[in-house]
């Protein structure tokens, strides 16, 4: 006979939580090769990674690159102001609040259900300043005071499709509304070729922020294939070098763009607006086999 949920942690390491939220099917799946890491599956798609014992541990591609940026917003152990779109299991929250102790944080997660999974197996540091609030990405957005948040993150995704009132000009003027002078903007955006979606993010970045950076896979920049793309934007000068080196270091190289390069990425795409707006194209189905 099955252990109780009460007992989930000392259940065998094969057995998995599996449990329906407002956005579908929500999986955590054990870690074979960490005690206490797990990882988040909505409808099959991976969603996120967190280890318990070890919360500055990222292992997915992307939120790897979204740690370089946290590294990279301020000296080593400053603490932060943080706004994350896109809550998943927390782990970007996670991983501030271990390498910056003190930081103050909201997570915006509109799936309730998923919230309360989370909380439930995978419970947060009840001294870590984290917030959720379980309404949508924009309307938590709108409740940020101005001028309250260092870095704001962007990693939303339902049906593995950024929706398209995410993505517009109108959007960013609320992110910057919310952001420090000279704060940080970072999106995780996901597409594949020709890279219509890509091209159109960064057109609409370049006509709100100064500065840019984007940093992903060179098959991905490449149009070769469908993956994630980090996209970093400021109104002061980005650490590029150093994102660079990061980058280049993992365990799954990424490539940095930034100036004239990167703006010749767009091939002459126009800043999307919230008429134009359209939801990110969804992965092919061979992505998650």
């Amino acid at each position: 006979m099955g252990k109780s949920r009460n007992t989930r942690r000392e259940r065998d390491a094969d057995a998995a939580v599996v449990e329906g939220v407002d956005g579908g099917l929500a999986q955590l799946v054990p870690d074979r090769d960490r005690a206490r890491a797990w990882t988040l599956l909505l409808d099959g798609a991976p969603q996120s990674h967190v280890d318990l014992d070890d919360p500055a541990y990222l292992s997915f591609e992307y939120q790897r690159r979204l740690g370089h940026v946290v590294d990279l917003t301020a000296p080593p152990g400053r603490p932060l102001h943080v706004v994350h779109l896109g809550g998943g299991a927390f782990t970007l929250a996670r991983y501030v609040a271990a390498t910056r102790p003190r930081s103050t944080q909201q997570v915006v997660e509109r799936d309730a259900a998923l919230v309360q999974l989370v909380r439930r197996e995978l419970p947060l540091d009840p001294g870590a300043r984290i917030r959720v609030r379980s309404v949508d990405a924009r309307e938590g957005l709108g409740k940020v005071p101005d001028g309250w948040a260092d870095l704001v993150i962007s990693d939303v995704f339902s049906g593995a499709r950024t929706p398209a009132h995410l993505t517009s000009a109108e959007f960013l003027d609320e992110v910057r509304r919310a952001l420090k002078p000279g704060g940080s903007y970072a999106a995780n955006l996901a597409d594949g070729p020709p890279l219509a979606h890509l091209r159109g993010q960064i057109a609409t970045a370049a006509a709100r922020f100064a500065e840019l950076a984007l940093v992903a896979d060179p098959t991905v920049l490449r149009g070769k294939r469908f993956g994630n793309a980090v996209l970093v934007a400021s109104d002061l000068p980005l650490p590029i070098a150093e994102l660079t080196r990061r980058a280049a270091s993992d365990p799954h190289p990424g490539r940095v763009e930034h100036g004239r390069a990167l703006t010749d990425c767009t091939g002459g795409a126009s800043p999307v607006t919230d008429a134009s707006a359209v939801a990110s194209p969804a992965p092919p189905p061979s992505v998650f086999r």
